[in-house]
């Protein structure tokens, strides 16, 4: 069984690995094709003002998440708001920079363990953390409906979307994804249906965070000349969020990118500069708003290490 498991971990790692570097080598394509020169005139319409108030913008969102899953932490085991912002800055910043040997939600259970919490509570506390957020996106998936089902009746050659790396037999993983999702979700958040409270006080933490992401996004389109509205924005953006669940990637390297500029160009009607400009920023914004987390990850991999070493 073990030997089972490892080898579904290998081929997952292999396929992240793959869909990476071919994300990353079709987004590259796609800068090419647009030219460089397009590229590099849609960044200079985005001044330092705009990139200093989206990196604002990013900080309040990290924030939020970091009382998002404080508010359920909160609920099974005393835990100081600064413990929880380490410990989710850590691991926002293992996404970001240590995709390859250890990913942030496994961070977050390692400091939990640290602190002594229940490691069912812990672990159950990182999934229905997941579901508040995607259930905020979930919400917001209508604003982006009517433009998409216009999109699609326009009689779009399917092969378009191939062009962007996005295939049609993505979508039935992604509802097989999603539906296994769904079912572990459903199970973990049982241990919450005590405390209404503390999901709501999540809820309204990932508002705050979802709002600043948009508010991002239209900062920065907004700059570059695109009219895009708020809902609009929104709508699109949560399906760009639900394609970057897809087990694909690592972190959503490059699938967030090309996601970003296909559902905004295509879709959204941006210009498909403006969509790439756009994905390259915010990506960029995320990590610089992780980097405090670099301060804590040291101290959580080695007492998760001697802790190891102390039950074995």
């Amino acid at each position: 069984m073990n030997k089972s498991l490892t080898s579904s971990d290998k081929k997952s790692r292999i396929i992240r690995w793959l869909g990476t570097i071919c994300s990353i080598i079709l987004l590259i394509y796609l800068f090419q094709r647009q030219g460089w020169q397009e590229i590099l005139t849609a960044f200079r319409q985005v001044s330092w003002l705009n990139f200093i108030l989206g990196l604002l913008l990013i900080f309040v969102s990290r924030l939020a998440v970091v009382g998002r899953w404080h508010s359920l932490l909160q609920s099974v085991d005393k835990v100081s708001l600064n413990q929880s912002a380490k410990i989710t800055f850590a691991g926002l910043f293992a996404s970001n920079f240590l995709p390859t040997t250890i990913g942030g939600d496994v961070v977050r259970f390692a400091g939990a363990a640290q602190l002594k919490i229940d490691r069912i509570a812990a672990a159950a506390s990182l999934v229905v953390d997941r579901l508040v957020g995607m259930f905020g996106m979930a919400l917001v998936l209508p604003f982006g409906a009517k433009p998409l089902i216009h999109w699609l009746s326009l009689g779009r050659n399917p092969q378009a979307i191939l062009d962007y790396g996005m295939s049609f037999s993505l979508i039935s993983r992604f509802w097989e994804r999603s539906a296994s999702i769904f079912r572990k979700l459903l199970d973990s958040v049982k241990i919450w249906s005590a405390h209404p409270k503390s999901l709501l006080i999540s809820f309204g933490f990932t508002l705050v965070h979802m709002l600043c992401t948009f508010g991002t996004i239209m900062l920065f389109f907004t700059a570059m000349g695109e009219d895009l509205s708020f809902g609009l924005i929104a709508g699109l953006w949560s399906f760009v969020y639900f394609v970057t669940l897809l087990p694909i990637s690592i972190n959503g390297y490059g699938v967030q990118e090309i996601s970003i500029a296909f559902i905004f160009s295509e879709v959204g009607g941006a210009s498909l500069e403006s969509g790439l400009t756009v994905s390259v920023i915010y990506r960029t914004l995320m990590m610089i708003a992780s980097l405090p987390g670099v301060l804590f990850v040291p101290g959580i991999i080695a007492g998760n290490k001697k802790q190891e070493e102390i039950e074995s």
